[in-house]
């Protein structure tokens, strides 16, 4: 019973990682409709500029992460506005522009390597004494990570729901050239959706760094396909179903390495999605509510 609660506190601080980058990630896509396959590089950006913030610019980490976070999103509203808004454009084909941020994702990986290097980092945060919370025992980062997680979770929630900026999300996911029609700037509602799915990416980024404790620029990369899972589990471009999503495979990923081995987590990811593909591509919760 205790190995069963300690893989299920894992598992929750897995989930609220990968919440993170999963709602930013479906958030993108249900407003803009293509894949960014180049997500991996902003929590890559969001890791390492949380990093100098704290170690070059003597930030404590709730600033620095605050910094990395913010620093992230100006990254992604960047690329988007030089890079993928001018092929949007033209009227480039999804698959084309998917083509286009896997070539991104090469560059701007190897721009972290060249800015940071190719070895291991850590955050400066004192590791502590576990702290007991019912059954479960966990640090304070790993309690920082879940509340912040949540809180953002509902944050995002009440951006969807309370504010004219969420609710012209929601239109252009629903259907872009009537909400362009109905008099919607969809060419600044995609760039704060960007602007914010970079913040998502960066904060993703740095709960991830300080849940796994040592990063490299790939680390981002190798979780991406986590996140995809998560997404596609919940029904692409369904923020609330990529909670979900996290939540699921969050605790899979943990408890396959439970009663396999930790070799496998990422394979059991790896089931869980094509099982999804197979049996119900539009994801198991897909009335659940749109970006």
């Amino acid at each position: 019973m205790s190995l069963f609660l300690l893989t299920l506190g894992f598992g929750i601080v897995t989930s609220a990682v990968l919440a993170l980058a999963a709602v930013g990630l479906s958030l993108q896509f249900g407003v803009t409709n293509y894949v960014n396959f180049a997500y991996g590089a902003f929590l890559a950006f969001g890791m390492f500029f949380t990093y100098t913030a704290q170690s070059a610019l003597h930030m404590p980490i709730v600033l620095a992460g605050v910094f990395g976070t913010l620093a992230t999103g100006v990254v992604a509203l960047v690329v988007d506005t030089l890079i993928l808004e001018p092929f949007v454009r033209r009227g480039t084909s999804g698959f084309f522009l998917l083509i286009v941020t896997f070539g991104l994702s090469l560059i701007l990986l190897n721009l972290v390597q060249a800015i940071w290097g190719v070895g291991f980092d850590q955050y400066n945060v004192a590791a502590g004494s576990p702290i007991t919370l019912g059954p479960f025992s966990f640090t304070a980062a790993q309690i920082g990570v879940v509340a912040v997680a949540v809180l953002t979770m509902v944050a995002v929630h009440l951006l969807l729901t309370r504010t004219t900026l969420g609710r012209a999300m929601r239109a252009m996911s629903d259907n872009a050239p009537l909400a362009r029609a109905t008099g919607i700037d969809t060419r600044s509602v995609t760039r704060w959706t960007w602007f914010i799915s970079g913040c998502l990416a960066g904060l993703g980024g740095i709960t991830l760094a300080l849940n796994t404790v040592e990063f490299q620029a790939f680390t981002g990369n190798t979780f991406l396909f986590v996140i995809f899972a998560a997404v596609i589990l919940g029904g692409i471009g369904q923020i609330y179903g990529a909670m979900i999503g996290a939540v699921i495979i969050g605790l899979v990923v943990n408890f396959a390495g439970m009663v396999i081995s930790s070799a496998y987590d990422l394979d059991a990811a790896f089931a869980v999605l094509v099982l999804v593909l197979l049996l119900r591509p539009q994801g198991i919760i897909p009335t659940l509510g749109k970006a």
